[in-house]
C-alpha cells in the first residue's frame, strides 16, 4: 500500500506573492507552464493558477497544426 503525500499548498500572503511574481517573470520571458511546473516541482494546474492570480496574459497554444506548411 502506498501513501499519498499531503497536498502542497502555498500559504496566502507574501510567500505566495513572491513565488507567483517569479513564475510570472519567467513565463513572460518565454518559459512554458510545463517547464515552470517541472522546475518548481508543482503541478501544471498549480502553476497555471499562480500565473492567473498574478495577472498573466496567457499565450495561445503552440505546436504543429494539420495541413499548414511553412513553405
Amino acid at each position: 500500500m502506498t501513501r499519498k503525500s499531503p497536498a502542497r499548498r502555498l500559504v496566502p500572503g507574501p510567500e505566495r506573492d513572491r513565488v507567483a511574481a517569479e513564475l510570472k517573470a519567467r513565463y513572460e520571458a518565454g518559459a512554458s507552464i510545463r517547464a515552470l511546473a517541472a522546475e518548481a516541482d508543482r503541478s501544471y494546474g498549480g502553476v497555471h493558477r499562480l500565473l492567473a492570480d498574478a495577472g498573466v496574459t496567457f499565450r495561445s497554444r503552440g505546436g504543429a497544426t494539420r495541413g499548414n506548411s511553412a513553405s
